[in-house]
């Protein structure tokens, strides 16, 4: 027996979530189909937070879409009564003439934001938390903040189910499309539907297949990691902030100390490439150990250098490490959204409306077309 519905979304995890819920809200038929549980620990959308930033230093282009996710989260959190999304502020350090600083800059000014600027004795004054080279400065995002990630997935899902969609936990074994139908089979059963969503995270290469024209995308082992704090300087409720620092040895970014007790850090850049994310190596390894502990002793000065827990997550990079959002080059009634290169969860709201827009109308009111997989030509 095959199921019917209008929707189906391939990979309910940050992105596939949020399209479940606007999808199933406009009263689309939506079944969500994932090999995992919802807010499972085997992909990209874990490890309790992740940042929220307006000042996109990596492309200005981002921030209509950002300003439109932030006003989703809110509705978000309005539908389910939960506490989402934290505004605590956001310190972005680095050279003055470095990626990070002028990008924000860039962004700020391009689109009207709210940003403020310090040289390395300002931060130190104001942010006692963190040790700054004298050559650096920062700026600060007052409207810069995190999601608290699991429940952000959750949320999600549960108010789809509410609007009548369906969630199954089932691997996806092939789909298939002749323009106005789609068929998923799974190791379950075997669906149809007039549109299909795929936001398969680090399975996009073989779920979409090589019919979709992807570029390569490599999936990157990242490594995220709690320390005890000696301070309270890192605590939320004493006004501890979010940080990313932007160092000759990478990038770096960290939370609040929300429990009072440990701080959350990892590194942005970097981290080995996976040729199977189902057997990725979850453990802590020296290697992982050593960059993190070099950056708690030289920039985090009330943080005791040792790793007390860990988490490992997955980024899935295009070759410029922008997102890939379009519609399948072959299926009309096929959408996508893949690679996004370990700094998309904050958009996942905004994205999942959009994506759910382009399902059922065709077209949506955001500016994707700079995501578009044309620029690979």
């Amino acid at each position: 027996m095959t199921h019917t519905y209008d929707l189906i979304v391939i990979g309910c995890g940050g992105f596939g979530s949020s399209v479940m819920f606007h999808a199933a809200k406009r009263g689309m038929r939506v079944l969500g189909l994932d090999q995992f549980p919802a807010a499972h620990d085997r992909g990209s959308s874990h490890g309790d937070t992740r940042i929220i930033r307006q000042a996109y230093f990596e492309h200005p282009d981002y921030v209509p879409l950002l300003l439109r996710a932030y006003e989703l989260w809110r509705d978000l959190e309005a539908k389910s009564g939960r506490s989402l999304m934290q505004i605590c502020g956001l310190l972005e350090v680095g050279p003055p003439a470095g990626e990070v600083v002028t990008g924000v800059r860039l962004a700020a000014q391009l689109h009207g934001l709210p940003i403020e600027n310090f040289n390395a004795a300002e931060i130190r004054h104001r942010f006692p938390g963190f040790a700054v080279d004298e050559s650096f400065e920062g700026v600060f995002e007052t409207t810069g903040g995190y999601l608290q990630v699991e429940d952000c997935v959750r949320t999600h899902i549960e108010l789809a189910l509410k609007h009548g969609a369906t969630h199954e936990v089932a691997a996806v074994r092939s789909w298939t499309s002749n323009g106005q139908t789609a068929t998923v089979t799974t190791d379950r059963a075997a669906y149809e539907a007039a549109n299909l969503v795929v936001t398969p995270g680090a399975w996009a290469t073989s779920v979409l297949g090589p019919a979709a024209g992807l570029p390569q995308l490599k999936v990157r082992r990242k490594v995220l990691a709690w320390s005890p704090v000696t301070s309270n300087v890192y605590n939320e409720t004493h006004g501890g902030v979010g940080f990313l620092f932007e160092l000759p040895t990478g990038i770096f970014y960290g939370f609040p100390s929300i429990d009072g007790r440990t701080l959350k850090f990892a590194e942005h850049s970097g981290g080995e490439t996976v040729a199977a994310p189902l057997s990725v190596d979850r453990s802590l390894r020296e290697s992982d150990r050593a960059p993190l502990i070099n950056f708690a002793r030289n920039h985090l000065p009330h943080v005791d250098p040792s790793i007390c827990r860990h988490c490992v997550c997955l980024y899935t990079m295009t070759p410029d490490g922008n997102f890939i959002v379009d519609r399948h080059r072959e299926f009309e009634n096929v959408h996508f959204g893949v690679g996004f290169s370990g700094h998309g969860f904050k958009f996942t709201s905004a994205i999942g409306e959009a994506l759910a827009n382009l399902a059922a109308d065709g077209r949506t009111d955001l500016p994707l077309d700079f995501l578009g997989q044309r620029r690979f030509g």
